[in-house]
């Protein structure tokens, strides 16, 4: 009996056509082009159901809104399938493979994002490969996690970022070994993929609309924008830090604004801008004057999985005191914990 794989269908280059002003999202095509692949009748693929959300988008419109969408649509077929595809677009891709991982709890089926940068509607294209790979891992991996999988590498959906605007090998996973790589076989690492050994049921934690943002410290920047940035109703920021959670602590109007800030609840989760490597907050001055203006370290965690953490912690309606802590804490393998903690 075949496996079933239900394919979220989002929007997103993989199911585009070509148009005058360039590729677009149309409803039906994405079928039309998997009609027309041999591969997909073959007896080792699993039957799929292929549902068109509407309107189908580019990513880059993408909301927390589509976020709990696709949740509450993989909750709802959740019993009738063996696993799920989610085909998005690959400019936020990791922002909704970040989020539903914390929307999701007591996940026990596979769950896998993915995309392309070349439409299939095209002779040459990476969209063919994701997708085969996708549907084969949705429905024969007992891997019961949001995935991203991409380029060859499966990917912990909360671990990944997009590292490539335009190679096949768009995403990565650089604080992270990927869940698997797929070659002449697809190889898993069994030993990282993550279990809920409480095998609770299924539910969705639907998002609110907490007000979160995100601010990428540059050289020279204004105190009055970042005083401006954590004015209310603003409740949790990701500050995106140099190095290993550095920033500029000769500017007191700066450090000043932040212990402002957090002083009236605001949490401030530092990341770092590098790829890879984690924050420590205590390896040199400028990082400890940042802690002592009460922001929290992000440790590993990449903006897209902090920013989506936020959402999901404020949505609960945590206090910020409890925020800051669970911020801290690995939920969903989004964080490796340190010694610097």
């Amino acid at each position: 009996m075949r496996k079933r794989v239900y394919i979220a269908h989002t929007g997103g280059t993989i199911g585009m056509t070509k148009a005058r002003e360039g590729y677009r999202p149309a409803r039906g095509n994405l079928q039309k082009q998997m009609k027309a692949m041999p591969e997909l009748a073959h007896s080792s693929m699993p039957s799929y159901t292929v549902h068109d959300y509407d309107p189908l988008l580019d990513s880059s419109n993408m909301t927390p809104v589509e976020w709990v969408r696709i949740a509450n649509d993989i909750a709802d077929h959740y019993r009738e399938y063996d696993g799920f595809a989610v085909l998005h677009g690959t400019d936020t891709m990791a922002y909704t493979a970040s989020a539903l991982p914390f929307m999701l709890q007591g996940l026990g089926k596979p769950v896998i994002i993915t995309g392309s940068q070349i439409p299939l509607c095209e002779i040459r294209n990476d969209a063919r490969e994701n997708l085969i790979t996708s549907l084969m891992l949705a429905a024969n991996y007992d891997i019961p996690e949001v995935c991203l999988y991409f380029g060859g590498k499966l990917l912990r959906g909360c671990r990944s970022t997009k590292v490539s605007a335009d190679g096949f090998a768009a995403f990565d996973s650089p604080n992270f070994p990927p869940l698997g790589t797929v070659g002449i076989d697809i190889e898993v690492n069994w030993d990282l993929v993550r279990r809920d050994k409480r095998r609770r049921k299924l539910q969705v934690h639907e998002l609110a609309a907490p007000v979160v943002s995100a601010l990428r410290l540059f050289p020279g920047i204004s105190s009055d924008l970042v005083r401006n940035i954590l004015r209310p109703p603003l409740q949790g920021l990701v500050l995106e830090a140099y190095g290993v959670g550095n920033g500029p602590d000769k500017n007191r109007e700066f450090i000043e604004a932040l212990a402002e800030a957090t002083a009236r609840g605001v949490v401030i989760v530092d990341c770092t801008q590098c790829l890879e490597g984690t924050v420590d907050l205590h390896e040199y001055a400028t990082g400890s004057a940042l802690a002592r203006a009460g922001v929290v370290s992000g440790y590993d965690m990449t903006a897209e999985a902090a920013l989506a953490k936020l959402f999901y912690l404020f949505s609960q309606g945590h206090s910020p005191a409890r925020v800051k802590k669970e911020m801290q804490q690995d939920l969903r393998g989004e964080v490796t914990l340190t010694v610097h903690r």
